[in-house]
């Protein structure tokens, strides 16, 4: 048993595909189904169940997963911390988030601590989910995530940054876009265009719905947030999203964002193993992150 079959096995719990971590490793999905086999020889136990969708971890997995994630996440972790001190401040930052967060969240401060630190490699890997930002930080040698808030997560600490209202975005000639306020009974009739299916902010905005007892229909569900305001804008639909300040001004002219303030408001924020064992250029972006982020939700 290797380090490196248990990072494959790990990937492939994670995926739920034996072919998807191939392509992520340019191996062949043969190499993969090797170190699976290796691992269940050496264990004499069954670990993964194939099904016609893909794979999944068997109760014997499952206790394997959960025991060699969070170790291989300690490893790689001290082997970079290993690497930055060889080469002194000329280590680098992984941040793994959405693929819209940058442009909202860290544009100032990406050129900021570029300009204070030109040596750094900054790294960005996209993630489609909160969960799977945690995946990324305990099994991917990550350092940090910018993620939506939600329940707790056994090894990840969350830290709330950005606290986002609810506005419903329509188009300027829609007859709701002349309301000061949107209530629960104006959601009713409506057409929404979908969240993300695995967002955190989708599963809220359903929960909110449930409590409240409607059920809006919805015409179609979009990848980001981004994309959900532009279908609105053009006047194909309505959307339920946080206010970003990024989406008010002329760049938006035809845009409504109207407040729904009966809707709690969304905390985003960092997400990571463990703070106290952050390096320190690491700890600087975040910090940097926070204060940009102060200044532009202040003032948006």
């Amino acid at each position: 048993m290797t380090l490196d079959d248990l990072r494959v096995f790990v990937a492939v719990c994670r995926t739920g595909s034996l072919s998807a971590v191939a392509r992520d490793l340019s191996r062949t999905q043969s190499a993969v189904s090797q170190h699976i086999r290796r691992l269940e020889h050496e264990t004499g136990i069954a670990l993964l169940e194939r099904h016609p969708r893909g794979v999944r971890p068997t109760p014997a997995g499952q206790l394997l997963h959960g025991a060699a994630a969070g170790g291989l996440g300690d490893i790689d972790h001290a082997l970079r911390r290993l690497r930055d001190l060889v080469h002194g401040e000329a280590g680098s930052v992984r941040v793994t988030t959405g693929a819209t967060t940058v442009r909202h969240f860290m544009s100032e401060a990406v050129v900021a601590f570029r300009r204070r630190h030109p040596e750094v490699s900054l790294e960005f890997q996209t993630a489609h989910s909160s969960r799977s930002c945690f995946d990324a930080l305990l099994t991917g040698g990550l350092d940090i995530a910018w993620i939506t808030l939600g329940e707790p997560v056994r090894g990840i600490e969350q830290r709330p940054v950005v606290e986002l209202p609810w506005v419903l975005a329509t188009n300027s000639d829609d007859p709701l876009a002349a309301k000061s306020r949107i209530d629960v009974s104006d959601l009713a009739d409506i057409r929404l265009i979908g969240l993300p299916e695995d967002a955190t902010s989708r599963s809220r905005l359903d929960a909110w719905f449930a409590a409240s007892g409607i059920e809006p229909a919805s015409d179609t569900s979009v990848a980001d947030w981004d994309t959900a305001i532009l279908l609105a804008e053009l006047g194909l639909g309505h959307a339920v999203v946080p206010d970003l300040p990024g989406w008010h001004g002329p760049a938006h002219p035809r845009l409504r964002l109207i407040p729904v303030p009966d809707l709690p408001a969304l905390w985003t924020g960092w997400a990571v193993r463990r703070w106290d064992a952050l390096p320190p250029l690491v700890r600087t972006f975040a910090d940097t992150v926070e204060e940009s982020c102060g200044r532009v939700f202040r003032t948006g």
